[in-house]
């Protein structure tokens, strides 16, 4: 293998010598090794990322029609406050329905009927302890992303690390609410994940971009970003699916959207809309999904509210 000094690799990627040293130490830079006060890096070695870069990133399609969408809002902001019980009979509904898909979705085999009866407390007999903590753990990320919005929390990596803690609870207490510290790749995806060591970088610069840089995105479009540009990190070794469900419903949610459920009869669709988000940029199909899921939910609130 060929290497090249901290000095040649500073040239080559534009980044001062002393901060190629530093991202070295932090190993950083897969490869790279120290011979007694230098380092030796591999000449092929990926750039590393670094969240003090500016470069703004050019999503497609986040011009989607969100008229009839807002029209529907504008109808349901119409009858708040909502009632108590009109509220926690549909939250009751939607934790179910929202706990069922998004596991099933990951493989999860409880069924719906099954998932509502281990949220009430029943073992379901012939599944494993790891199918009945995803209900549970899931049920518990859910109540946690509650709070958040009712405390005004800003989205932060602590609360996306909270929320992943939760999902992994008792699952891999190891790796609950950390980065992973490994390579992966995602079957049936051209999408391939960042290296580990750029993990750190790159959730920096994602909360950043929210931020700043989302300010003035519609806030459909936005969730779709939020999850969609989350997922494409993989920050975690397991429970990224879950996790990114989770935000795309906390930007929903805190904006006065209903959140929404992507049902696992639509897994195709939703891996193959983010699998051409993740690799062209171009959002537009997976915020036409998320579009028609809010649409959905807001019908589902109105049925109710005009009876």
């Amino acid at each position: 293998m060929k290497y090249m000094s901290s000095k040649e690799a500073s040239v080559k990627w534009k980044i001062s010598d002393r901060r190629i040293r530093v991202l070295c130490k932090e190993e950083r830079i897969e490869g790279a090794i120290k011979i007694g006060r230098n380092w030796s890096i591999p000449v092929d070695a990926a750039k590393p990322v670094d969240a003090r870069e500016k470069n703004k990133k050019h999503y497609l399609g986040l011009e989607y029609g969100f008229s009839y969408i807002d029209s529907l809002k504008e109808t349901i902001d119409k009858h708040r406050p909502f009632s108590r019980t009109l509220v926690d009979s549909l939250q009751e509904k939607l934790t179910v329905e929202w706990t069922y898909h998004s596991n099933a979705i990951e493989g999860n085999t409880l069924t719906l009927s099954e998932t509502k009866v281990v949220l009430e407390g029943i073992t379901i007999g012939g599944k494993s302890m790891v199918e009945h903590l995803e209900v549970i753990n899931h049920r518990n990320a859910i109540l946690f992303l509650q709070e958040l919005i009712a405390d005004r929390e800003s989205l932060s990596e602590w609360n996306i690390k909270s929320l992943h803690a939760l999902i992994l609870r008792e699952i891999d207490n190891t790796n609950a609410g950390k980065y992973r510290n490994e390579n992966v790749v995602i079957s049936g995806t051209s999408h391939i994940p960042p290296k580990h060591y750029e993990i750190v970088d790159l959730m920096q610069r994602l909360i950043e971009e929210y931020h700043n840089e989302w300010r003035n995105v519609h806030s459909v479009a936005r969730a779709a970003l939020l999850h969609g540009e989350f997922v494409k990190i993989h920050p975690f070794i397991d429970g990224n699916g879950r996790t990114s469900r989770l935000l795309l419903n906390f930007e929903l949610m805190k904006n006065g959207y209903p959140p929404i459920i992507i049902k696992k009869e639509e897994r195709a669709r939703y891996y193959n809309a983010l699998d051409l988000a993740h690799t062209t940029m171009n959002y537009e199909p997976f915020i036409a999904l998320v579009s028609e899921g809010v649409i959905e939910a807001q019908k589902l609130w109105l049925s109710v509210l005009d009876e």
